[in-house]
């Protein structure tokens, strides 16, 4: 897996950690954020990936600098590592979803250091950075949180803005880094039959839709896929609002 820094202004950094050259399970971005050397890492992916993230990871961030994780939901892709992740470092504060916490814990590491987010959402914070942690219920777990920075003006998304891409894709929605419509539209099309058939609620796209319009969002940074930027943020969120979801019930 690749590293790339999308963000820097003085200690605050965000990276991706993107890509598998070899194919064998669904591909998975995992995000670091380090402010001030502390380290934050979103959604650390599952037990497959486990040793080539970690490679990537040190790239980055010293080892030692890992304070806490972020786990949207229960998926393994998103959370079946964390039992590695606590042999390495058992002093790792993993914020996870209050509802699921008890299911999260079947991937072991019983004495993991589990921080319950309830319903509504809440805060964290690293080093000098306030971190929100947004709901984002059904969409496409019954207990689901985006992370806001708005001081780096990102907003990670998890399963909402994935994509279907081929190994080898770029981080951005275009690579060559031209926000342009053409570049989205072609883009979308890998989009598409993940939402609407992994999306089930109508009800809870809209609310995300409404809620995140009216923050200041550069990067939009899901956990499959590409990074959206600039131009394609607004393209995306008005793209998702109009679009009909929970296919399978047809």
């Amino acid at each position: 897996m690749k590293s790339l820094q999308f963000f820097s202004q003085g200690n605050h950094h965000w990276n991706i950690i993107y890509d598998q050259d070899e194919r064998r399970v669904i591909d998975s971005n995992v995000y670091a954020l380090s402010v001030d050397d502390q380290t934050l890492i979103l959604d650390p992916g599952g037990f497959e990936i486990f040793p080539q993230v970690f490679s990537a990871l040190v790239e980055v961030a010293p080892p030692g600098s890992l304070k806490a994780a972020f786990v949207s939901h229960q998926d393994p892709d998103i959370a079946s590592s964390l039992p590695l992740w606590n042999a390495c470092n058992p002093t790792i504060a993993w914020y996870v979803p209050k509802l699921w916490s008890g299911f999260i814990r079947h991937y072991g590491a019983l004495d993991a250091d589990l921080r319950d987010i309830p319903d509504e959402g809440g805060e964290m914070t690293l080093g000098s950075a306030r971190l929100q942690f947004v709901p984002a219920h059904y969409l496409h777990s019954s207990a689901n949180f985006h992370v806001y920075d708005a001081f780096a003006k990102v907003l990670f998304c998890g399963d909402v803005g994935a994509a279907l891409l081929p190994a080898g894709h770029a981080p951005f929605v275009d690579r060559r880094n031209i926000e342009s419509p053409a570049a989205f539209d072609e883009h979308i099309k890998s989009a598409e039959y993940f939402h609407k058939r992994w999306m089930p609620s109508m009800a809870a796209k809209r609310n995300w839709c409404e809620r995140v319009s009216r923050m200041d969002i550069d990067f939009l940074a899901p956990q499959h896929g590409a990074i959206y930027t600039g131009e394609n943020v607004k393209r995306f969120i008005d793209w998702f609002d109009a679009l009909k979801v929970g296919s399978a019930v047809e």
